[in-house]
């Protein structure tokens, strides 16, 4: 698919060269800052300038006084707490984060953890968890990242004589849970000035405002040194790095690089990325997949362990095991994506079609290893869509039902769209761009036509086709040290606020230009524009356009690139390179 190229909207551009004065920048990056809301020098600084001061006060959210007060109130009478999160990167560093916050005020005896099987119970409170904690004599679960929709097991719960405090940040329905507590930004009736926390974020405010409400010497030390583990769960779990996110974001990658936690360590140290400063885009790649790896593959307990060792030979050693767990991920992921894009080549139905849902039993729970391919359900269907771009719904069978995730394109609320077909659904949860969802499989051949209707009758032209937004042109020479230096404070990168795009038209080969890579399938760039300044770039995947960009002494051709802009480090120099993303004939 051809590449839509289009401009961000410019905003004011009064304001825009007001603030490039003010802040003696240049006025496109005093565009990006104006982009991102960013129209005074007090804002400009706190952007730059991320202060945990700024974090909002955590008594704001909806019932987190109740939470505090229980939480409080289990300490002091030695209650058994058992900390239970999902099976995923942002459920699993959730536990982790409080189990360890919360171990330095009660015995290890008074504390446990509980990650559901994701096979066996599936997403969120299961009642299996629920008995779990009846049995063991737990008085209180901490739900994280997951709950908001749990009505029938929290009173389950209740019946059994167990407490629940729900820390969630996803969209909740019309009735909430009857907890103790129930944390979340997306409530209707939430007041708490930000709303895209992650599920890590939320049981790290609820920690936030115990250690305030507990003024102990150190205490908010102690939990502001775990947040490398959230940071992990904002870049997993792709929120907005924007407001709060962008401060937690931003102090919690300079926990990973300076002193992670030691099975955070261990991880990256099995990434080989112990050597090089890491960026959200690391732990998105990197990091990220192999904790989830283990709640695919495996279980999330196993991570959990990892996260929270103390001991530096047990976690090397998970470390690698977890690894393993990611290339066996690895493996089956490309196996079941091609038999997926199998079943829409060699179908007529997915002709013509805005949306796809693919169904496949086999890829269902019959034996242990068919139980892992569940595990990757999502991974494909974030494949399909990328290579069809249409929302994507990959479904196969467990438990007697129809069970799967969904994955959206940039710009279209898939959440709306399965909302739509509920009434044919046991059970869906999620946001905008991603959702779990299951069904009677008698029901699936109705939620195709349902799901294509609501698709077909709300996306737009301009969602079904794959498009780069381009923030600024710029001529090459206008990229000197001090507008990078300037750029790399604009991190750290991520929804709400992507790397820049810059676009430099009327560009030549030096000469130097060549493909690279084992398949010649990539290009490495040494290009000049009008203003003769020269600079080196890299473009994946773009060497079959070499033979029309290429030197002629006779008649060199011009064209476009639009690149994102890196430091290149190579025998100790840094110099700035371009990341090419498109190219096309002038």
């Amino acid at each position: 698919m051809t590449n839509l190229w289009f401009y961000s909207p410019l905003k004011n551009e009064k304001e825009s060269q007001k603030l490039a004065n003010e802040l003696n920048i240049s006025p496109v990056l005093a565009r990006l800052l104006v982009q991102r809301g960013v129209t005074t020098f007090e804002e400009a600084k706190k952007f730059f300038r991320p202060r945990l001061e700024d974090l909002h006060d955590p008594f704001l959210m909806v019932d987190m006084d109740k939470a505090v007060e229980r939480l409080s109130s289990a300490l002091s009478s030695k209650e058994k707490i058992l900390i239970y999160g999902d099976y995923d990167v942002d459920g699993t560093t959730a536990v982790a984060l409080v189990y360890l916050f919360l171990i330095n005020y009660c015995a290890s005896s008074e504390i446990d953890y509980y990650i559901p099987n994701r096979y066996t119970e599936g997403y969120g409170i299961s009642y299996d968890g629920i008995d779990y904690a009846a049995d063991n004599g737990f008085s209180l679960i901490i739900a994280l990242d997951c709950g908001i929709k749990a009505v029938e097991k929290v009173e389950y719960a209740h019946q059994k004589g167990v407490d629940v405090i729900i820390c969630d940040h996803h969209t909740p329905d019309e009735v909430l849970p009857d907890a103790v507590a129930v944390l979340d930004p997306k409530r209707e009736d939430s007041t708490y000035p930000y709303n895209e926390l992650s599920g890590c974020g939320v049981g790290f405010k609820l920690m936030h405002a115990f250690a305030m409400k507990h003024p102990i010497e150190g205490i908010e030390k102690q939990l502001f040194r775990l947040l490398d583990l959230l940071a992990v769960s904002i870049a997993s779990d792709i929120v907005p790095i924007t407001g709060e996110n962008r401060v937690l974001a931003y102090y919690g990658l300079k926990q990973i690089n300076e002193k992670p936690t030691l099975g955070l360590k261990s991880i990256i140290e099995v990434c080989e990325l112990a050597d090089k400063p890491l960026s959200i885009s690391d732990i998105v790649f990197k990091i990220g997949p192999r904790i989830n790896a283990s709640g695919r593959m495996e279980n999330g307990k196993k991570v959990v362990e990892l996260l929270i060792s103390k001991d530096i030979d047990f976690a090397r050693e998970r470390s690698a095991e977890i690894n393993g767990y990611n290339e066996d991920r690895k493996s089956l992921d490309k196996s079941i994506t091609e038999e997926a894009i199998q079943l829409v080549k060699n179908n007529e139905e997915y002709q013509g079609k805005k949306s796809i849902v693919v169904f496949n039993s086999n890829w269902g729970d019959q034996d242990e290893d068919e139980r892992r391919d569940k595990g990757v359900i999502g991974i494909v269907a974030s494949r399909l869509s990328e290579k069809y771009y249409r929302p994507t719904v990959v479904l196969t069978q467990s438990n007697g039902l129809a069970t799967g995730s969904a994955r959206s394109v940039p710009g279209f609320d898939l959440y709306k769209a399965i909302d739509s077909c509920r009434h044919l659904l046991e059970n869906f949860g999620g946001h905008m761009y991603a959702a779990g969802l299951s069904m009677k499989v008698e029901n699936v051949e109705e939620f195709k036509r349902c799901f294509e209707q609501y698709v077909s009758e709300n996306i737009t032209e301009e969602q079904q086709c794959p498009k780069i937004e381009i923030d600024a042109d710029l001529e090459l020479r206008e990229i000197d040290k001090k507008f990078f230096r300037v750029l790399s404070q604009f991190s750290p990168f991520g929804p709400g606020n992507m790397k820049p795009v810059f676009c430099t038209h009327q560009v030549h080969d030096c000469g130097y230009s060549r493909r690279v890579g084992k398949e010649l399938k990539h290009l490495k760039l040494e290009v000049s524009d009008d203003s003769e300044y020269r600079m080196n770039g890299i473009a994946f995947g773009k060497g079959d356009v070499y033979e029309q960009i290429k030197y002629n002494k006779l008649l060199s051709p011009r064209f476009s690139i639009c690149y994102t802009l890196e430091e290149n480090v190579f025998n100790g120099t840094s110099t700035v390179q371009l990341m090419v993303r498109d190219i096309k004939l002038d």
